[in-house]
């Protein structure tokens, strides 16, 4: 729907989608999974012969998993809006490409010691991706410090705010140009559900935690019995035996 077009949540989607396959595509290359590319031959040689490493193993060759993420998911994007494409189609890309530096920005060189009795005379070392959850928590970041850029969207990309204008817009910075709708409240026509009558964890300070779940409307607590077969045994011959135990549990469920 189009109030969902150009938030921040929109942003976070084309970011961590693009991040995801330049991921998946890197990842399969590694591994030997793709006929159209392996490791990063541009690291099979040279090094630091003064600090005693030099490159080898497997580096992941993110320059074709970013290349094929552009190819994927930025060139239909272009197709549609035309080559100058529009302002929305502008800051899609930027979001795109956001995911993608997330990926490159993570990467991490790792290194395995040779020499006798684990002396580490000598390093091999190789450049690798971190995993997708410290990818999609550097993104979340990113969701939570977006940057709300001009309605009126021509190619170049400009801070909403007149006093921000002057600071530049980096390429990890997550873009959007709508304010989110109220996702706490249901609205049919928008199809958002709302979270009254959501189950949250009392003790939580995360996400599902009750005082973000439930927005400041506190929440309803109630006791649930569960019955269940437990202790059982095997008699011989042949059969189990269980006893019936009860339990009784707190949920808590938003206002």
């Amino acid at each position: 729907m189009s109030c969902f077009v150009g938030t921040k949540e929109t942003a976070f989607i084309y970011a961590v989608t693009s991040a995801g396959l330049v991921h998946s595509v890197t990842r399969s290359c590694s591994v030997g999974n793709m006929t159209e590319c392996s490791c990063d031959m541009n690291l099979r040689h040279g090094g630091s012969a003064s600090e005693g490493w030099h490159w080898g193993g497997c580096s992941d060759d993110i320059h074709y998993g970013m290349s094929f993420s552009r190819k994927f998911l930025d060139v239909p994007i272009k197709n549609i809006t035309g080559k100058s494409g529009s302002g929305l189609a502008v800051m899609n890309l930027h979001n795109n490409e956001a995911g993608r530096q997330a990926v490159a920005k993570l990467m991490s060189v790792d290194c395995r010691c040779h020499g006798v009795s684990g002396s580490c005379a000598v390093k091999t070392c190789w450049k690798t991706m971190s995993s997708f959850e410290k990818i999609g928590r550097f993104l979340k970041d990113k969701y939570e410090n977006s940057i709300q850029i001009s309605d009126r969207l021509k190619k170049k990309l400009r801070r909403k705010e007149k006093s921000q204008r002057k600071i530049p817009i980096g390429k990890e910075d997550l873009l959007y140009v709508n304010k989110s709708p109220n996702y706490c409240v249901e609205d049919q026509k928008l199809g958002i559900p709302g979270t009254q009558g959501r189950e949250c964890n009392r003790t939580s300070e995360g996400p599902d935690g009750c005082n973000l779940l439930c927005c400041g409307r506190g929440y309803n607590t109630h006791v649930v019995r569960h019955v269940e077969r437990c202790e059982c045994k095997f008699v011989w011959c042949c059969y189990v035996r269980c006893r019936r135990c009860e339990t009784m549990t707190d949920v808590h469920t938003c206002k």
